[in-house]
């Protein structure tokens, strides 16, 4: 199967780039980079949607990006059960434009932060993590003021009850505790998909940990996971 790949830019992206370069990398396929203000665009196979600072942050993050033209083909897609990947400033689009639950908030020192954290793989089942083993630890860069994920307690538990829930921020040896979310996370919530499985959001970022080169490979598997579920591997 011929695998089609695009990363969307908007005024403000800043980490496209690196995902055009992660995912060639990884699979050796090109990803194609699409302009937000596209009203029509090709039937994906997968649409990253990458971090940065869209539209300069205003009103809060990802609250501009969510109008732009292509993010009703980003919708149209998601409900085709295309793969969706919203990372850092594309988690926070993907949720104000409802394709996922919740709302990141500042974080809880009010302060930037740029540093490696530990997560843990809840749901090693999607799409998205198959490459990764249940309870496994890896190590992904952060880089956000607004991280902290929040819910309602009721659709939370939803979320955990169903297996949404796919990264949780938490200690080297697993273990999980408030203080191992720099930014306040809720129940430490890094990462979660729809309730199709088919878009994912984290908040660290995968495609500066997959090469050798850039100091780990932890963030490799997420995008080799992506290629062998789009060529029907189980």
């Amino acid at each position: 199967m011929s695998v089609r790949a695009a990363v969307v830019v908007f005024p403000g992206s800043n980490c496209d780039q690196d995902n055009v370069r992660s995912w060639k990398a990884v699979t050796g396929l090109e990803a194609e980079l699409v302009w937000h203000k596209e009203t029509s665009i090709p039937d994906y196979d997968l649409v990253i949607v990458p971090g940065g600072f869209s539209f300069g942050d205003y009103l809060r993050c990802g609250a501009i990006a969510r109008f732009s033209p292509v993010m009703s083909e980003i919708v149209r897609l998601a409900k085709r059960g295309n793969l969706i990947l919203g990372i850092c400033n594309g988690f926070q689009i993907l949720t104000e434009a409802g394709l996922l639950p919740g709302a990141l908030n500042r974080n809880k020192n009010l302060k930037y932060l740029c540093l490696d954290v530990n997560l843990r793989v809840e749901n090693a089942r999607t799409a998205f993590t198959r490459d990764y083993s249940q309870g496994q630890v890896i190590r992904i860069p952060i880089s956000h003021g607004e991280g902290g994920y929040s819910l309602r307690p009721a659709e939370l538990r939803a979320l955990n009850d169903s297996g949404r829930v796919v990264f949780r921020y938490c200690a080297p040896d697993g273990s999980v505790s408030p203080g191992d979310a720099p930014n306040g996370s809720l129940d430490n919530v890094a990462g979660i998909v729809s309730e199709g499985g088919n878009v994912l959001g984290m908040m660290p970022h995968p495609e500066r940990l997959a090469e050798d080169e850039l100091g780990g490979t932890d963030g490799r598997a997420l995008f080799t996971s992506i290629l062998r579920a789009l060529n029907g591997g189980a």
